[in-house]
């Protein structure tokens, strides 16, 4: 659950700290208030696309950081630690820097973190439905992914995806080896001296670094070696030494101090001062002590950085991606290898194709018994949002015999707006609001089984109004029953309906636009459902019906 979003210099957010509570809370203002942009400053904190419009006109740096409690969310603290990034016990804190220049950085835990590891904790927290998602439940794929997350299905369409994909690399292979047999023979007698050379050179994984810079220390040991006796004879053996020049004011100053204790903080500063001179003193005396000439080293130093440097030309790669390289080049004679005996390759095909056609067909029988069930809760759901009139289908078409990556058929999402009439392809068949009430139904169904603990809608109630926004209020406050809904809304039927509800306002301070955010008591929010129920002008009437809304909560 989010606990807490901390916002700095964030479009047109100069500070802002919320605080989040468990259930529906539903955000509400003027529009360009910025209520959308919280929205946008968590899915910054979350992964999201980092640029340098982000910051706020005339400010260094944007700064976002959302703290999580994640005591419920036990496999999300195993990644944790696997990843080492444990903070506190059953919290999770995560934060995102964006610069003026557009370049971000990213923490876990106060630990330094990629935006990809942002990301994979961020669908493991958080699920947001944006204002235009049912633009892409027009798309198949979208639709195929909506099915899936629903049922349960993710890991198993994965594994199916890959045997697929496995399954299509050795036909290629089989393929090639068929038609390019003269190539294959040159192409492996080539990487075969390739890998030969390096295997003999023999470089490890970071030892580039390791001889340049043992090169660097003995070609300048001379320099080395006079350099710190110097410092030494500066520092504590010569007779101008700084040690005894330090030593010496202090035993003028430290009876002084019967006189005037004010002496005695500059005392300690210089004891403290006369303590790390003397380690210093020591710590060069003892690298003193290791570093000796040895052209013998060198030499064979200088001819390893040759030999490696000779490789890399003559491979035309760095030297440091050398390692790498020599890998590379024996899982590529490997592939060779195997695809030379042409009946050894016929048959890993076949039991590739095998596995995937298992994987694919339980794949199949699960999305149909899915199918069948998300079809039924939508068409309910359609009836309740005043389509009555409707049907919803989930239509598996099927791929065979091949088959393809996402399975064994195509996922479409059909509906039929009028009794009576075929269903057809969503996107040929709904207008924007219908549309948009059927895309609502879909993500509050399948919200239900996701497992994020945090679910944020941002204006999905566009399109719709009076009692079928009622409708929408009421699921939304049902669904903040089990979880953390929090919602961008303008609909006063749908905020009525919220346990909490938040105040955006928009102002000016000097002369640049200001975010504000207001946790609305039950006066206030009176004023705001009728601010939105009226418009400009508030009238006792409006107050009124405002009371009458929230009294159905």
């Amino acid at each position: 659950m989010l606990l807490n979003l901390s916002i700095r210099d964030f479009a047109i957010v100069d500070r802002l700290d919320l605080e989040f509570r468990p259930g529906f809370t539903a955000l509400t203002g003027e529009t360009g208030a910025g209520k959308s942009i919280l929205i946008d400053a968590l899915s910054l904190a979350l992964g999201d696309r980092a640029g340098s419009e982000q910051v706020r006109s005339g400010a260094e740096r944007a700064d976002v950081t959302a703290e999580f409690a994640v005591e419920a969310l036990p496999e999300l603290g195993r990644w944790v630690g696997e990843q080492a990034l444990e903070g506190d016990p059953n919290r999770l804190l995560l934060r995102r820097v964006v610069d003026r220049n557009g370049r971000s950085r990213g923490f876990i835990n106060g630990h330094a973190a990629t935006v990809s590891q942002l990301r994979e904790a961020g669908e493991r927290l958080v699920d947001i439905h944006g204002q235009h998602a049912h633009q892409s439940l027009l798309k198949p794929e979208a639709q195929r992914l909506v099915l899936d997350a629903h049922a349960g299905l993710v890991p198993l369409a994965q594994q199916a995806g890959d045997a697929h994909r496995e399954w299509q690399r050795l036909c290629r292979a089989r393929s090639d080896h068929q038609h390019n047999a003269a190539a294959r023979n040159a192409e492996r007698e080539q990487l075969s001296w390739q890998a030969e050379e390096l295997s003999q050179l023999g470089l490890q994984p970071g030892e580039w670094d390791t001889i340049q810079s043992e090169h660097g220390r003995l070609a300048h040991a001379a320099s080395l070696i006079e350099g710190v006796r110097d410092a030494i004879d500066l520092l504590s053996e010569s007779e101008s030494a700084a040690l005894g020049a330090l030593s010496g004011a202090l035993s003028r100053l430290r009876p002084l101090t019967e006189y005037d204790a004010a002496l005695r903080e500059t005392i300690s500063l210089l004891e403290s001062g006369e303590a790390q001179l003397r380690e210093s003193a020591y710590a060069l005396r003892h690298y003193a002590d290791r570093v000796e000439l040895d052209p013998g080293r060198l030499r064979e130093v200088e001819q390893r950085l040759e030999a490696v440097h000779s490789a890399s030309r003559k491979l035309r790669v760095r030297p440091e991606a050398l390692p790498e390289l020599l890998v590379s080049l024996k899982q590529r004679l490997k592939d060779l290898e195997m695809t030379s005996d042409l009946e050894a390759l016929a048959k890993q095909e076949q039991s590739a194709r095998s596995s995937y056609d298992g994987l694919a067909s339980r794949l199949s029988a699960e999305r149909s018994k899915a199918a069948a069930k998300l079809s039924r809760e939508v068409n309910a759901a359609m009836k309740e949002l005043a389509m009555s009139g409707g049907r919803f289908e989930v239509e598996l078409r099927s791929l065979l015999p091949d088959g393809s990556a996402a399975g064994n058929e195509q996922v479409e999402f059909l509906v039929s707006t009028n009794p009576g009439t075929e269903p057809r392809a969503l996107a040929k068949v709904a207008s924007g609001g219908e549309l948009s009430r059927i895309s609502l139904a879909i993500q509050v169904i399948t919200s239900k089984a996701a497992a994020v603990s945090t679910l944020i809608f941002d204006e999905v109630d566009a399109g719709i109004g009076g009692a079928v926004a009622e409708v929408v209020g009421r699921k939304l406050r049902t669904l903040g029953e089990e979880r953390q809904v929090l919602c961008v809304t303008h609909l006063p039927q749908v905020a009525a309906q919220a346990r909490e509800q938040w105040s955006v306002a928009k102002g000016t301070e000097s002369g640049s636009a200001r975010s504000r955010v207001a946790v609305l008591d039950q006066k206030s929010r009176i004023e705001e459902i009728a601010r939105m129920l009226g418009g400009v002008a508030i009238t006792a009437t409006t107050r009124k019906h405002a009371a009458e809304m929230l009294g159905l909560r």
